[in-house]
């Protein structure tokens, strides 16, 4: 039980920190999304963990709104005319998954 809670802080701690230092960066990739098509800067998709658990994962946008697969039914190929220009950034660099921090501390 000691180590779970000291697992759980060390991950609590290290989120936050996270967060604060790479909020303003956080904070213009999602103006980026917003001003490059219409839509929220995070998208949520439903993702099994531990125990067959459902949980929500968040992540930046990188396809338009309108053609998004929300479900996750169709994959994403190297040149999907559904990813966004911002998005083509995001992904490649892996800026996309800084939001999985707000996952951690949920």
């Amino acid at each position: 039980l000691m180590n779970r809670i000291q697992k759980r802080a060390l991950d609590l701690v290290v989120s936050i920190v996270a967060l604060v230092v790479l909020s303003p960066l956080l904070l213009l990739v999602a103006l980026l999304i917003r001003f490059e098509s219409p839509g929220p800067a995070l998208f949520r998709q439903m993702r099994v963990g531990q125990g067959n658990r459902q949980f929500q994962v968040y992540k930046f946008r990188s396809m338009h709104i309108e053609s998004s697969d929300a479900d996750g039914h169709q994959s994403t190929a190297r040149a999907d005319a559904r990813i966004t220009k911002v998005g083509r950034i995001i992904r490649r660099t892996s800026i996309d998954e800084l939001p999985q921090l707000l996952n951690v501390i949920r």
